[in-house]
């Protein structure tokens, strides 16, 4: 044994409610009097009481959370992990299924568009972390996308996608929106987003569930990166003053609200990976209530479902970023945004992830611009769009109703899952390079010359409409592939 540390079979001696110690990345704490306060229960913890947490820890939670929310006196110091009983695993044969087909992997270059991930990255993350981002609001009714472009010939020999977002220059007009719980589906978590942004001139939203500390993915921005934070807002303001303030002093550019999530929505995929585990009661509320509602529901049992106008100029008072409502759905709060102050809106529907049938940003997006500019306001405020976007035709569509960028969330967290950097490396390429060639067929050569002519919005402003399948072209036509998976050894 080290020198001064805790061996294993003293941490083994605390497994119960009563006295309750666990191994967190080589240390051990006591997290006795924390068990009733814990958002996800006790019973998660207390499967590890006198063990070691770490692999259960690591994805959900920032590396930091115990020295923010845990005493000092609790924190006991190093523990000499070769002395740490390390239970053998039972075989999992889905685990292993998994295994085999990471073995068997398409290439990274087989990846053409952004769906190609999602195919790929269904097939080797494990299921949790594959239900926790696929997941939407309960029947998963997907969002309507409506528009076509219609070209005209001028010169289109130099394309211009640059922009400016919130005062950033930008290469262009799409940002990494913010994603909770990167290590689900990347060691690195968050991380890998930053790393990957920069390579690409593209601004990252950090966001408030992060599975990275907030210090760790600001630590890994180079040179000028501009990174923005994404806030839920906390019950405790003086919590949420703190992280402002710090988000600013780390040279944060702009502060994304998020309002349209005073509580998570139900993500039945989620909720039913959970199920089947009786230590994963994730459900905020401690141990009385029902286990099968998911890793959302774990993570957000702070957020304050008080927070209204009433509160914006309370944010003003705090902060000097420019301050941006995540999450709005209707003209009108578009319009008090303006009259309030703010800097800009997200029209988003959560990526269908909290209300179900909510129609999809660009759907709000068609009405809000002529309001605006009916009203001289279309300067005063920048209107950014997330959720559903797959193309750079469907980043040309909002560019073109009058948006001033597009969020991108979960297609690049599924080429992280699948390929790691590389991957969000080659999906922030292929959307560049399908942006180059869409807005050289619709004869844009810079963002500026992107305007609502170039739109057919008939179906759009009329409502959801149905596009009825094409069985003929269906059946005299081979259907797009998704990259295919090598073919499994012969014995």
């Amino acid at each position: 044994m080290s020198a001064g540390k805790l061996t294993g079979a003293d941490v083994a001696e605390h497994n119960s409610k009563d006295s309750c110690w666990v191994i967190v990345h080589g240390k051990a704490y006591d997290v006795t009097e924390f068990l009733p306060e814990h958002p996800g229960g006790q019973k998660i913890i207390l499967k590890y009481a006198g063990k070691d947490a770490t692999e259960e820890f690591e994805p959900i939670h920032p590396p930091d959370t115990l020295d923010k929310f845990l005493d000092k006196s609790k924190h006991l110091g190093a523990v000499d992990m070769g002395t740490v009983e390390q239970e053998e695993k039972a075989f999992d044969p889905e685990e292993a299924d998994r295994q085999e087909r990471i073995s068997r992997m398409p290439s990274l270059a087989a990846c053409y568009n952004l769906m190609d991930f999602e195919a790929v990255a269904r097939q080797v993350m494990k299921k949790t972390a594959w239900a926790y981002y696929s997941s939407g609001a309960d029947d998963e009714i997907p969002s309507t996308k409506s528009g076509s472009g219609r070209g005209f010939s001028v010169d289109v020999e130099h394309i211009d996608m640059s922009t400016t977002m919130l005062g950033t220059k930008c290469s262009i007009p799409f940002y990494v929106t913010a994603t909770a719980l990167g290590k689900l589906g990347h060691p690195e978590g968050e991380v890998v987003l930053t790393k990957a942004a920069h390579r690409h001139n593209v601004v990252q939203m950090i966001p408030t569930l992060a599975s990275c500390s907030f210090d760790e993915i600001v630590d890994a921005k180079q040179g000028d990166q501009v990174q923005w934070l994404q806030l839920y807002v906390n019950k405790d303001r003086e919590i949420t003053r703190k992280i402002v303030e710090h988000a600013e002093k780390r040279g944060c550019k702009g502060l994304f609200i998020t309002v349209d999530a005073p509580q998570l929505g139900r993500r039945e995929k989620d909720m039913r990976s959970k199920f089947s585990d009786p230590g994963s009661n994730v459900q905020a509320g401690g141990d009385n209530i029902d286990r099968t509602q998911g890793a959302a529901r774990a993570i957000s049992s702070f957020i304050d479902p008080a927070l209204s106008w009433k509160d914006i100029p309370w944010f003003k008072s705090i902060t000097r970023m420019p301050i941006v409502l995540k999450g709005v759905q209707c003209v009108e709060d578009v319009l008090r945004a303006v009259e309030a102050g703010c800097d800009g809106v997200v029209l988003s529907n959560h990526g269908g992830r909290q209300l179900e049938t909510a129609r999809s940003g660009i759907e709000v997006l068609a009405e809000v611009m002529p309001a605006l500019r009916e009203r001289g306001w279309e300067k005063r405020i920048e209107v950014f769009v997330d959720g559903g976007v797959r193309r750079a035709t469907d980043i040309l569509k909002a560019l073109c109703l009058g948006a001033t960028g597009i969020g991108i969330g979960r297609p690049f967290l599924y080429a992280m899952s699948a390929y790691g950097i590389d991957g969000v490396d080659r999906a922030m390429q292929l959307l560049k390079d399908e942006m180059e060639m869409n807005m050289r067929l619709i004869g844009a050569a810079s963002v500026a010359d992107l305007n609502p002519s170039l739109l057919d919005t008939r179906g759009l402003l009329g409502g959801h409409s149905v596009v009825p399948s094409d069985t003929l072209g269906l059946g005299a036509y081979d259907p797009l592939e998704a990259p295919r998976f090598n073919e499994k050894p012969k014995l």
